[in-house]
C-alpha cells in the first residue's frame, strides 16, 4: 500500500472507537458463493455485522460519499475479478485503508490483475495466473490427484494466539495459489506458511522454471497491520472458507490420523476477528504523572526530583473495555534521546506505573509510551513537561565539595592580615650618634 506508513496520529489509541461489528461490504465473483460460504455469512451476521452483497463488477458500487466511508469493513471474495465496478478501484480501496477501515480478501489459482495488484499494494506478491500451491507429501486423501488440495499442520500458523486462535486444532485444508511477502516489511505478517515440501506453480504443466514460492517462503495467508492500525487479512484460497472446507474431513493421503472435521472453521473465525478488530484492539484511558508526595502535576518538573507516572491501559472485549493486564510496557522519558528506559510495575485494573529521579539535565522532555505487539494495535502515548535547573534559592548554602576553597581563601586573608600586620609595625633598629 502507498500511503500506509504516511499518516500517524500521536494518541490514535487513546481515542480509539471500537471497529467490531458495522456495516460491511462484500464484493463477490458471483452469488453461488453466498450460498458456497454461507457457514461464514451466517457467523457474521450473528456477531451484528450488517453485510451488503454485490457483484465485484457492479456499476454501482461505491465506498464513500462526501467525504464519509460508508461502510467499516470491506470483504473481497472475488478471485477472479478483472476490473472493479463503479467507483471502487485499487486508489479507493487504499484510501479506505488509509482512513482505518479493514480489508478481508480471497484469492484462488485464478486471481485477475485487481487483485494482484492490490496485494502488491498491500506488500503481498501474488503468484501468476494459474499457479496453484502443491505439496506432494501433505495432500488430502480428496484430491483430484494434482496434489493441490494440500494439509496444512497448525504449527506452521503464526504463534500469535490474538490473530490464530489455539494451535491446538485439526489440520488446515487448503487448494489456493501462493503468496511471498519482503520478510524485511515490519507491517507484514506471516499468518500461514507452507510446509518444507510445498512449492506454487502451474500444476498442469512440467516444472521447466524455478517456482515463484518454494517451502516456508511460501505464504499461504498473510495480513498487514498499517501505521494507522487498519487490518488486511489476504487469503491465497477462496476456498478455506467455504462449507465443504469448515466440514470435511481431513486426512492425509500418505497415512495418519483421520479427523472428523478440519480447522479451517475455528482458525477462518480467530482471524477474521482480528481483522475486524474485535480482537487484539488496545488503547490508553487515563495517564498521570507527578511529584511524589503530590497529587497533581506541576507546571514543570525541576531536576534531581522523584517523579511517578502512571498509564491505565484497557483491551477490548466484546463491546466493553477491560483492563489490559501485561508486564513488558515501558516507558520512556526523552528529550532528543531517552533518558530514562524502564518497564513499568503493573498494580493492577490495568494500570501501571513507574518511579525514576528526574536527570541532572534540564529541557523540554516527553513522557513515551510506545508499545507494539504482534497482534495488538499500535499503543502510543507522549506527554510533554518541562524540567528547569535549580533556582538559586534552590542551592546549598555551603557545598562540602567547596570547602577546599573556602579554607584557601580564608587562609589567604589570613596571611594578608599577618603580612600587613608585620609590614606596618617593623622598624629597623635606630643607631646612636656615635655610630
Amino acid at each position: 500500500m502507498k500511503k500506509y506508513g504516511a499518516s500517524f496520529i500521536g494518541f490514535l489509541c487513546i481515542f480509539a472507537v471500537a471497529n467490531a461489528g458495522g456495516p460491511t461490504l462484500v464484493l463477490l465473483d458471483n452469488l453461488a458463493i453466498k450460498e458456497s460460504h454461507s457457514i461464514f455469512f451466517k457467523w457474521l451476521q450473528d456477531r451484528d455485522f450488517s453485510l451488503t452483497f454485490r457483484l465485484a463488477d457492479d456499476a454501482n458500487l461505491v465506498l464513500s460519499k462526501y467525504g464519509e466511508f460508508l461502510y467499516k469493513h470491506l470483504i473481497i471474495f472475488a478471485p477472479s475479478v478483472e476490473e472493479f465496478g463503479g467507483a471502487l478501484n485499487i486508489d479507493a480501496v487504499t484510501d479506505f485503508i488509509d482512513g482505518g477501515g479493514n480489508v478481508l480478501v480471497a484469492g484462488s489459482s485464478h486471481s485477475g490483475d485487481v487483485l494482484r495488484e492490490l496485494a502488491s499494494e498491500n506488500g503481498f506478491e501474488v503468484d501468476e495466473e494459474g499457479a496453484t500451491v502443491i505439496d506432494h507429501l501433505n495432500y488430502d486423501v480428496s484430491d483430484s490427484g494434482h496434489h493441490t488440495t494440500i494439509v496444512a499442520d497448525p504449527e506452521n500458523l503464526i504463534n500469535a494466539p490474538v490473530i490464530v486462535g489455539s494451535k491446538d486444532v485439526s489440520p488446515l485444508l487448503y487448494e489456493g495459489t501462493g503468496l511471498i511477502a519482503d520478510p524485511e516489511n515490519p507491517l507484514v505478517l506471516r499468518l500461514l506458511t507452507a510446509s518444507s515440501s510445498a512449492y506454487s506453480y502451474n500444476s498442469d504443466q512440467p516444472v521447466k522454471e524455478y517456482p515463484h514460492a518454494v517451502g516456508k517462503n511460501t505464504l499461504l495467508i498473510a495480513a498487514l497491520q498499517a501505521r494507522n492500525n487498519a487490518r488486511v487479512l489476504f487469503s491465497g484460497s477462496l476456498y478455506f472458507f467455504s462449507d465443504e472446507a469448515f466440514t470435511s474431513s481431513v486426512q492425509k493421503a500418505q497415512g495418519g490420523k483421520k479427523w472428523e472435521k478440519s480447522g479451517n472453521e475455528v482458525v477462518a473465525k480467530a482471524m477474521t476477528q482480528w481483522v475486524f478488530k474485535e480482537n487484539g484492539v488496545i488503547r490508553v484511558s487515563s495517564v498521570n504523572h507527578r511529584r511524589i508526595g503530590e497529587d497533581k502535576p506541576p507546571a514543570a518538573y525541576t531536576i534531581m526530583e522523584d517523579v511517578i507516572y502512571s498509564i491505565t491501559v484497557e483491551k477490548l472485549s466484546g463491546d466493553k473495555w477491560i483492563p489490559y493486564e501485561a508486564n513488558d510496557l515501558q516507558l520512556e522519558f526523552v528529550r532528543i534521546d531517552p533518558f530514562v528506559r524502564m518497564t513499568m510495575t503493573p498494580s493492577g485494573y490495568g494500570k501501571y506505573e513507574a518511579r525514576f529521579k528526574i536527570p541532572d539535565v534540564y529541557g523540554v522532555y516527553q513522557f513515551k509510551v510506545d508499545y507494539k505487539r504482534i497482534g495488538l494495535t499500535h499503543l502510543y502515548s507522549t506527554t510533554q513537561v518541562s524540567v528547569r535547573p535549580l533556582q538559586h534559592t534552590q542551592y546549598e548554602r555551603f557545598i562540602p565539595s567547596a570547602y577546599p576553597y573556602y579554607a584557601s581563601a580564608f587562609s589567604m586573608m589570613g596571611g594578608v592580615f599577618l603580612f600587613s600586620l608585620v609590614f606596618l609595625h617593623y622598624r629597623d633598629p635606630t643607631k646612636s650618634k656615635a655610630e
